[in-house]
């Protein structure tokens, strides 16, 4: 064998090697990803995917002295259960109102002591706002909260990841949004949700405007009309199921549909019930 050719045989061999050695890496990077879509996709909140017509209403900023108390009249008329995400602030000069919110079956959740915008804070400035609030609702209630809203939605994936590991805190964002707080009227919030809800949304509005809280009997009614059942959000979070994958999709809608049968079925409500 000439010289050249036992030159070249080494030279392949040692790219062949190389090859070896980094295919693990590669093969590992996209587990990894995988992991960290699992884990923020198990910490984050804006929509359920779900099996069935249910939502959940979410109301911030109170408890309101005067109109916190008025819709929870409103939701015991129409047994609706909702999430609160409450101030700090208010739960310490209001915590009567919180704790019947509690009583009357409705989730308290963590907004914040006075609403400021996380992503703009330190570590130590979030954790004083989450644990003052969190102390505020215990006292209140006698339970420590399990939900976080962050104030404006703003929080950044690494306070996510310390306040979910320090708090136990899922982090709860929505995906309909009727702009309340800029009070454009109650026909407008009502038609707002309306227009923007499906099964499995997280509904935000807030219980210290008087506009909104008008708008809510109608609100409900028009929502019930359309089929969908209310939870609060810990119980929406328990009923997500796996959204399809893409590939099952495309063998779905491959795949022949069955033959019909001849007798008609009873007809179904959303969720199969």
């Amino acid at each position: 064998m000439s010289v050249s050719r036992v030159v070249l045989s080494c030279f392949v061999g040692l790219v062949a090697a190389q090859l070896r050695a980094e295919l693990p890496i590669a093969a590992r990077v996209p587990e990894k990803n995988s992991r960290d879509t699992l884990a923020e996709s198990g910490i984050t909140f804006s929509f359920v995917h779900v099996d069935g017509p249910y939502i959940a209403m979410t109301f911030d900023d109170g408890p309101s002295a005067t109109l916190t108390p008025k819709l929870l009249d409103i939701l015991a008329a129409h047994q609706i259960k909702a999430t609160f995400f409450v101030i700090g602030e208010n739960v310490a000069e209001h915590s009567e109102i919180v704790a019947r919110a509690a009583r009357e079956g409705h989730e308290i959740g963590n907004h914040s002591w006075s609403h400021p915008n996380f992503g703009k804070m330190s570590d130590d400035g979030v954790r004083s706002q989450v644990q003052r609030t969190d102390d505020a609702i215990k006292s209140a209630t006698g339970s420590r909260p399990t939900l976080l809203r962050p104030p404006y939605g703003s929080i950044t994936p690494r306070e996510k990841r310390w306040i979910h590991d320090q708090f136990g805190y899922q982090i709860i964002l929505w995906d309909v949004d009727p702009y309340d707080w800029k009070r454009p009227g109650p026909s407008v919030v009502r038609n707002r949700i309306l227009k923007e809800t499906r099964p499995g949304s997280i509904v935000l509005s807030h219980d210290i405007h008087p506009g909104t809280i008008d708008a809510m009997p109608s609100t409900f009614d028009a929502l019930a009309a359309k089929g969908f059942k209310f939870v609060t959000v810990s119980e929406l979070i328990r009923m997500a199921v796996p959204q399809p994958s893409p590939a099952s999709a495309e063998t779905r809608e491959s795949t022949p549909a069955p033959a019909r049968s001849a007798t008609p079925s009873p007809a179904r409500l959303p969720g199969g019930s």
